[in-house]
């Protein structure tokens, strides 16, 4: 799997990392935000069909 870098701001990644750990929403920090990113992108996929826009599939 790919690694990127990214920047987030200090108090995104503190609340971010509230739901990470044993017993918790997210097993690790990387999860949270792959979770976050396939979110948003299903939402995005959602708007662009309401649009009349598909997004091809890779």
């Amino acid at each position: 799997m790919p690694k990127i870098s990214v920047e987030i701001p200090k108090h995104v990644l503190d609340d971010l990392r509230e739901h990470v750990g044993d017993d918790k929403k997210f097993v690790n920090t990387s999860d949270a935000i792959r979770t976050a990113c396939r979110k948003m992108l299903d939402m995005m996929d959602k708007v662009d069909e309401m649009h009349g826009r598909k997004r091809s599939k890779k």
